[in-house]
């Protein structure tokens, strides 16, 4: 049956969520390889269950009335994350919280990352399914204050799987999101790690909802989603690669 038949919101919420889980898990069981065509199929499919429920490009966030000045607010915000990072690579005092082993050594293996992976592999889906089309169909069927709260929750929740990667690629991250200075003995446990990891993106999510909701564009939130997580690549990059010079001087 086609997912572009007329569908009510609750139904077409159960089966958006459904294909965001089904993208998670796959994602995670085939690896890096497959995040960007994963992203790109699971988007595609959202798109459409949107569509089906009867959503305008502009519930959506994606109207063109409103891309200008989403772009405005977003560009301005992506530029200070980049400096805030610039500033946190560069103090000893936070310099730890860049050192993260999932930045590639290489540039090419880095522009990959921050120009295909992170914009089409991850920003794409998430944004496209928590800012665009969960929160239209949760407004339509259950009103404006759950539209926003229950995608920021789960939002938190899709982070729990990748949270046991970044308590291995970046110990020190991993502690400060528990609450802890420095992780200490054996480090960050699993529980811990995805309790600070929810907690952690649930709070961006909370922010990138909101700048949803002030622009009227899904575009706002994106670049802001981006420059986290490629000028987070591209600091980490920086900051091993001072590591391993000293290293070799050392």
């Amino acid at each position: 049956m086609s997912l572009s038949l007329h569908r009510s919101p609750g139904t077409a919420f159960g089966i958006a969520v459904g294909v965001l889980a089904g993208a998670h898990v796959l994602d995670h069981r085939l690896g890096p390889p497959a995040h960007v065509p994963v992203s790109l199929a699971s988007t595609g499919l959202l798109l459409l269950t949107a569509r089906g429920a009867g959503l305008s490009a502009a519930e959506l966030g994606l109207g063109r009335a409103r891309l200008g000045h989403g772009l405005r607010c977003g560009a301005t915000a992506a530029a200070g994350v980049g400096a805030l990072y610039a500033a946190g690579a560069l103090l000893p005092a936070t310099r730890p919280l860049f050192a993260d082993g999932r930045a590639e050594e290489r540039l090419p293996g880095l522009l990959r990352q921050m120009l295909l992976e992170v914009p089409l592999g991850t920003v794409l889906l998430e944004e496209v399914g928590f800012r665009c089309v969960l929160p239209a169909l949760l407004r339509r069927s259950c009103g404006p204050r759950l539209g926003e709260a229950v995608p920021v929750a789960l939002f938190g929740l899709w982070h729990v799987l990748p949270s046991a990667a970044l308590a291995a690629s970046n110990p020190a991250l991993a502690a400060a999101s528990t609450g802890n200075r420095a992780p200490g003995g054996d480090g960050v446990s699993r529980t811990a790690a995805a309790s600070g990891s929810v907690a952690v993106t649930a709070a961006g999510g909370a922010v990138f909802a909101a700048l949803r909701r002030h622009t009227g564009s899904a575009l706002a939130p994106a670049l802001l989603h981006t420059a986290f997580n490629s000028l987070g690549y591209l600091a980490a990059w920086s900051v091993n690669r001072r590591s391993r010079r000293r290293t070799r001087r050392s």
